[in-house]
């Protein structure tokens, strides 16, 4: 009975949490012949007269397909919390990368961070999120000079390249446990202030390339913000979604570009 019980209570914790991540709208970006799938949460108390941040999640290699649902699996929760909703009401997008495909044009979770000139375009899911959102930002219920970037893993890799892609666009970068290309960091380092985040035992993607990107910033003039996690993996993550400032440091960032 105290089995049933238990599996009972989880039965009814997963149903509140797949009904809260209901918030979050499914749509579909088309260009052209591509399709990509992202979900939205509209700002708490959405009034189409005001102006609200964006902030743009992108998720890791597990979470890809074409479910339009996994890519909420971490995050998603983050954003949905009733005091996050009321401080620092926004636009949450969360796009899912296609299965065979990667956020970054690096080929690998482990690159050598030896520069490959070839890399001229992203890859294709990559390529339909800026394009979203050049868009979106258009829009009039869009505070241009609020617009932030997080993703993990792949996705902290993804956040390294949307970077040197859209140099101007952020106000604030939280790439986690991520990867990129220290050559390219002087395109960004003294316009979008960055906070990496890595746990120094991760043995999926070595703690060592998010220090050689804090380094390259620094080199190029930027001043990044680098908390490195004693005793911790590859799931850093849920490290710095509890950081107590992790929303309060971002909302605190203006983009002037605009």
């Amino acid at each position: 009975m105290k089995h049933l019980n238990l599996l009972f209570v989880y039965f009814i914790f997963n149903s509140l949490n797949s009904q809260e991540l209901k918030l979050y709208e499914k749509e579909k970006f088309v260009y052209e012949n591509d399709t990509l799938n992202y979900r939205i949460l509209k700002p708490l108390n959405y009034n189409p007269n005001k102006q609200y941040p964006v902030h743009l999640f992108l998720h890791g290699s597990g979470e890809r397909g074409n479910d339009n649902s996994s890519q909420l699996t971490h995050g998603g929760k983050l954003f949905l919390k009733k005091e996050n909703r009321e401080k620092y009401n926004s636009w949450v997008i969360f796009p899912q990368c296609s299965e065979n495909d990667r956020w970054p044009s690096l080929s690998s979770d482990q690159w050598n961070n030896s520069f490959d000139n070839k890399i001229s375009k992203p890859n294709k899911s990559l390529g339909l999120v800026i394009r979203l959102m050049d868009e979106f930002i258009e829009k009039t219920q869009v505070d241009k000079h609020r617009i932030y970037v997080s993703g993990l893993s792949m996705g902290g890799m993804g956040t390294f390249e949307i970077l040197f892609r859209r140099p101007n666009m952020f106000a604030a970068a939280t790439p986690i446990c991520g990867n990129g290309i220290p050559q390219l960091a002087k395109l960004y380092s003294n316009k979008v202030p960055v906070w990496i985040f890595h746990g120094s035992d991760d043995n999926v993607v070595s703690p060592k390339y998010s220090l050689a990107m804090a380094k390259a910033i620094i080199e190029a003039g930027g001043s990044p913000r680098m908390t490195l996690y004693e005793n911790t993996g590859h799931g850093s993550w849920n490290n710095a979604f509890a950081e107590k400032d992790f929303l309060k440091w971002i909302h605190s960032k203006t983009n002037n570009e605009y």
